[in-house]
């Protein structure tokens, strides 16, 4: 008598662009693979299709904008996204940032998909902006998410995301706190600093709302103070998302002299054992994924007391917290690890204990896993 084979249960992913799922969520991907899921991903596919079909995912390329777009146009992308669903069923789909949360949520409700995670990495562009466009659009996201969000489970990386969704009128029992997607340990590793004038970087996309601009004041205000110091940015624009920095003025930046500016970097280890402090005077974040690398490097971190940031640094145990907007603020924490290298040791070592018992990619993965099981059965 023939046994008949459990069917794996279908697992698929919905993100806006190839290159942040592989940096923030192909791990995660691989290793539901690994515990009997049959994984889907579903994205825009430019530069990293191969990586992710390499990993045995089935790839799925979804056209999908970023930015606002026509309602009528938006609506079609919506029922394209829920006829796939209909076409795979898939037992649980995960749906990663804003845009893909809310689409994705009504369109496993048009397919008629019970088990739906929405995964709120950061609230994006929309609430840290000041403009007319950003004053729009926030009442209807809102509304659009205290809908959407009623049915599944809410993933949100901070305690901060979890009292705004909290406020839309979300039951607390939905909400599950799960920080960030983790570091590789094995990867990001403690190097002794390197010899000669010391390094400041900022490794992120260049977005006005990670704080570059205030970045590149802190350089200007601390070359004029005398200090001897190189400021590195790494990273390129996000053309699609507003608060992306023109290239044109990151090369006028770097042509002065005052930062340099390396582009996109694919060897963040590396890049990170050339400096000596590690600065993200960002405005709000999910769990910054440069903060969790800079820290497992046990390198020490200046960054913003907001959201998310303040998940990562201690203030006076790992690096220092200030005020967002307040490039003075800035210099002055950089200029005072600058002065002390026994303290940046300390705190670089701090950083890397934290990274062990918080912050792991081996926890986040189980603990992602393990919603995964209890939502499917």
């Amino acid at each position: 008598m023939m046994r008949s084979v459990a069917k794996k249960p279908r697992l698929l992913y919905f993100v806006t662009e190839d290159w942040y799922f592989c940096s923030h969520r192909l791990p995660l991907a691989i290793a539901a693979l690994k515990a009997g899921y049959e994984v889907s991903v579903v994205t825009r596919v430019r530069r990293h299709g191969a990586t992710i079909r390499r990993c045995g995912l089935r790839l799925i390329p979804f056209e999908i904008s970023r930015q606002a777009a026509n309602p009528l146009l938006e609506a079609r992308v919506i029922a394209r996204l829920a006829a796939l669903y209909r076409r795979i069923r898939p037992d649980i789909v995960h749906h990663v940032a804003i845009k893909p949360v809310l689409y994705g949520a009504l369109a496993a409700r048009m397919a008629g998909i019970e088990h739906v995670i929405s995964a709120l990495a950061g609230m994006g562009w929309l609430f840290t902006a000041s403009s007319k466009k950003a004053d729009l659009l926030m009442p209807v996201v809102c509304l659009g998410l205290s809908r959407m969000l009623s049915r599944g489970r809410i993933i949100v990386q901070n305690p901060d995301d979890a009292t705004l969704i909290r406020n839309l009128g979300i039951s607390r029992d939905k909400i599950v706190l799960i920080r960030g997607s983790g570091v590789d340990l094995t990867v990001f590793q403690p190097h002794p600093e390197p010899p000669g004038i010391p390094v400041v970087l900022l490794h992120s996309r260049m977005l006005r709302d990670k704080g570059v601009g205030q970045f590149v004041n802190a350089a200007r205000l601390l070359h004029r103070r005398g200090r001897t110091v190189r400021f590195v940015l790494a990273g390129n624009p996000d053309p699609a998302n507003p608060a992306s920095i023109p290239k044109d003025k990151l090369q006028a930046w770097h042509r002065s002299g005052e930062v340099e500016w390396w582009g996109e970097r694919s060897d963040i280890p590396a890049v990170l054992r050339q400096a000596h402090v590690v600065c993200l005077p960002s405005y709000r974040e999910g769990l910054p994924k440069s903060l969790l690398e800079a820290a497992a490097s046990g390198r020490p971190i200046v960054t913003t007391d907001v959201p998310g940031c303040r998940e990562v640094v201690v203030d006076g145990d790992n690096g220092f917290l200030v005020p967002a907007r307040q490039a003075e603020a800035l210099a002055d924490a950089i200029d005072r690890l600058l002065a002390d290298a026994a303290l940046r040791r300390r705190m670089g070592r701090r950083g890397r204990e934290r990274m062990q018992n918080e912050f792991s990619m081996d926890r986040v993965i189980a603990e992602t896993l393990d919603l995964y099981q209890r939502m499917a059965h």
